[in-house]
């Protein structure tokens, strides 16, 4: 049974002009222990898409389903992991993540909830930091923190806000080893949202694209059946992961090239024809009240608009 649904899911926002669409239709179930990877353009609704799954906002239409009861609203069941890291800057990397270990937690022993906070720093590495606040981390280490507090949470779904997209190459590949391993060892539900198609086939079991919007839909999912743990300088050289990229990649740009439609509209010119006064001096310029003449046809031409 599904741990996870989206049926009909919709999500247009207000707008001067009737609404804008940002999501259409997506239907997706994620079953217990999963981990599906969601992958598409910068601006085509991916973090839209987690919002709803976390509760932060409510669909337009359809509805989003966790453990059978539609999302009405954030609850720690569903810990959000934001690409901007949302750290408290006055909090160290301990109290960051006390802090959302004690809200979830109250009713723990203290003694409880500190070993919790400590098997966190330590799992993501950072029991060297754990006094520091979040301005003397480095980027890769903040968004450890992150994760790290998500995972203290012990929610039944993990969602990853493209977590890595502001890390260079180097920081992004360690934490995306570090995600799998964590993955693997927590067995937790993940949804990632990324825009990297190496990554989410590097992580997921599941890679599903998204369209290009407005009014984005998921595409059609690609099942990773590459062997665990995956070695990103074997993986380059399989097959099968080639042939998953390709059609991925396939897709995202056949969207691409599908949104530069080109739309012809006419234009119609102002039917005013400025009067020539270049011949008058400033006095007669001044004292030449007459309006603008009117033209003896209106102009139209078609002008290419590229969305």
């Amino acid at each position: 049974m599904a741990l996870l649904e989206f049926r009909n899911v919709g999500k247009t926002f207000p707008s001067g002009r009737g609404g804008n669409e940002v999501l259409r239709e997506i239907n997706l179930s994620v079953e217990p222990g999963e981990f599906v990877a969601i992958v598409g353009y910068s601006g085509s609704g991916k973090t839209t898409l987690i919002n709803l799954v976390a509760g932060l906002q409510k669909p337009s239409a359809g509805t989003v389903i966790f453990r059978d009861h539609p999302v009405s609203g954030p609850a720690p069941e569903r810990a959000v992991v934001f690409q901007n890291y949302s750290l408290l800057p006055w909090l160290s990397v301990h109290g960051n993540i006390a802090l959302a270990v004690d809200q979830i937690f109250a009713d723990q022993p203290s003694a409880v909830r500190a070993q919790r906070v400590e098997h966190y720093i330590g799992m993501v590495g950072l029991s060297h930091a754990r006094d520091r606040r979040p301005a003397q981390l480095s980027g890769g280490m903040r968004q450890r923190v992150a994760l790290a507090r998500g995972l203290a949470m012990n929610p039944e779904v993990l969602l990853l806000d493209e977590p890595l997209g502001a890390l260079d190459a180097l920081t992004r590949s360690t934490l995306q080893d570090e995600i799998c391993r964590i993955w693997q060892e927590e067995k937790k539900t993940v949804l990632l949202i990324t825009n990297d198609v190496d990554e989410a086939i590097l992580l997921a079991d599941r890679v599903i694209p998204l369209s290009l919007g407005p009014a984005a839909t998921l595409g059609p999912e690609v099942r990773v059946d590459l062997e665990r743990p995956r070695d990103r300088t074997a993986m380059n050289h399989d097959p099968r992961f080639r042939a998953m990229r390709i059609q991925i990649l396939d897709y995202l740009l056949a969207q691409r090239e599908e949104s530069r439609a080109i739309i012809h509209q006419r234009l119609f010119l102002p039917a005013l024809k400025p009067e020539d006064i270049t011949h008058l001096n400033l006095f007669d310029r001044w004292l030449t009240r007459r309006g603008p003449r009117r033209r003896a046809e209106i102009h139209q031409e078609p002008v290419e608009i590229i969305r």
